[in-house]
């Protein structure tokens, strides 16, 4: 009797929901219409999945394109949405439609995010397919959270690691990677923003005018590079590097530059990063000043630090950061590459921290990173070319939880990870940070 109760009220609440005539709250009819970014060719556009998420309680449609490439979403409930559409079409198929010779899938992504769906939402939603990189180097993991604050190692255990996602030998050597910036906080009186509510770069101070400063660059929190001579650093098919914030066993006891003991509660909490390949010390960096924990493990190259970002490399562990990888040719020198400051309404000061402009163009890979909480995420910094999604750890800040990228396939023992561009479908989770480890 209680369950037939409860089912008249899910239906009573269904109809009155149904003929609310209240603006804003009512279902709403949503229509989306995908294309290519690049119509030169008959790409395949009927059967594609469009999903459609409710950013607040995480419930998801999906539907099918039919031959024009539109799907119609019936009476969906007033909120926030992300609409996502991937296709990955094979190397076979690609080169017969356009021509031009590949040897690997080409995956194109659309992705709209935080979209306001209500009463005042007309027309059809347009969402272009844009095709994503393949890149030979990957950003595997990323240990943003740390672990506990009082238990664990807070901040100090932090990581990245790169991988080589070919059949062949690949230099790590001048190597870029960078946290990129944008808005991480709520909107300031004082800021230029765009339409989808991110820092308006072409409003920067002496910005240059023939450039689509939004679209064709990102711009870089913290810059820095691998060392090497060309060929010192190889890594194997499969294999990766791992740069770490400081490369020590964070596990047990270590004396800090200030000569004091630190130490951790429970090490089960943190890692062991003393066979790191890499790490990040600042305390070379003229007039910085870095956290006593920052210490310079002998046994571990330095990585060389572009453009810093506080007293050490610390990745934002509330997850509002993007990562993107690079490498150029010698005509490219990035240390002299433009410098601009936020994109305030007033002039900012002479001491204004300024942000390196990275062209799109160069990028191998990147990866966004959001909040675990919705209410807590900001605007995309990374177009839906680059990650067309984005990833987080579910359990939060000092979780001890990193993202990972998934596995794919196996060959011959050599472990493919998965690479559509879209980081919300590549990417999975470590419930405790493992250099190396796979998911």
């Amino acid at each position: 009797m209680k369950k037939l109760v409860l089912s008249l009220c899910l239906v009573a609440s269904l109809l009155a929901c149904k003929k609310d005539k209240t603006p804003g709250i009512q279902p709403i009819d949503v229509d989306v219409k995908l294309s290519y970014e690049i119509a030169t060719y008959k790409l395949p556009i009927e059967k594609i999945i469009v999903k459609i998420t409710n950013t607040h309680t995480n419930a998801s449609q999906e539907l099918a394109t039919d031959t024009a490439g539109k799907v119609a979403f019936k009476s969906i409930p007033s909120g926030l949405y992300d609409i996502d559409a991937v296709v990955t079409i094979s190397a076979i198929e690609y080169t017969r439609i356009t021509g031009i010779p590949t040897e690997n899938p080409v995956t194109f992504n659309a992705s709209e995010k935080g979209k306001q769906i209500d009463a005042t939402l007309n027309g059809v939603l347009d969402l272009r397919l844009i095709v994503g990189k393949s890149g030979d180097w990957l950003i595997k993991q990323i240990y943003y959270a740390g672990s506990d604050n009082t238990n664990g190692a807070v901040f100090r255990d932090q990581f990245l690691e790169f991988s080589n996602n070919t059949n062949q030998v690949l230099y790590a050597d001048s190597l870029y990677f960078a946290q990129i910036y944008g808005r991480v906080s709520s909107v300031s009186a004082n800021m230029n923003y765009t339409s989808t509510g991110q820092m308006d770069w072409s409003k920067s101070l002496n910005m240059d005018p023939g450039v689509n400063a939004n679209s064709d660059y990102v711009y870089a929190k913290s810059l820095y590079m691998i060392p090497g001579t060309g060929k010192q650093y190889p890594v194997q098919p499969g294999a990766s590097i791992i740069v770490a914030q400081t490369a020590i066993n964070h596990k047990s006891p270590f004396t800090g530059n200030d000569g004091k003991v630190i130490s951790v509660r429970n090490p089960e909490l943190t890692i062991d990063l003393s066979t790191a390949d890499f790490e990040a010390y600042y305390g070379d960096i003229s007039g910085g000043k870095p956290f006593a924990s920052d210490v310079d493990n002998p046994q571990v190259p330095n990585i060389e630090i572009i453009a810093p970002s506080g007293n050490d490399m610390i990745l934002d562990a509330n997850g509002r950061d993007g990562y993107v990888i690079f490498k150029v040719d010698r005509t490219q020198k990035v240390r002299e590459w433009p410098q601009y400051p936020e994109p305030l309404k007033t002039a900012p000061s002479a001491t204004a921290k300024k942000y390196f402009q990275i062209p799109i163009k160069h990028l191998i890979d990147g990866v966004e990173i959001q909040p675990n909480l919705p209410a807590s995420r900001y605007p995309k910094k990374l177009n839906p070319g680059i990650d067309a999604g984005f990833t987080f750890v579910p359990a939060g800040n000092y979780s001890s939880q990193s993202v990972v990228r998934k596995t794919e396939k196996t060959v011959n023992g050599r472990r493919i990870l998965k690479d559509t561009n879209n980081s919300s479908q590549d990417f999975d989770y470590l419930d405790r940070a493992q250099p190396r480890g796979f998911k």
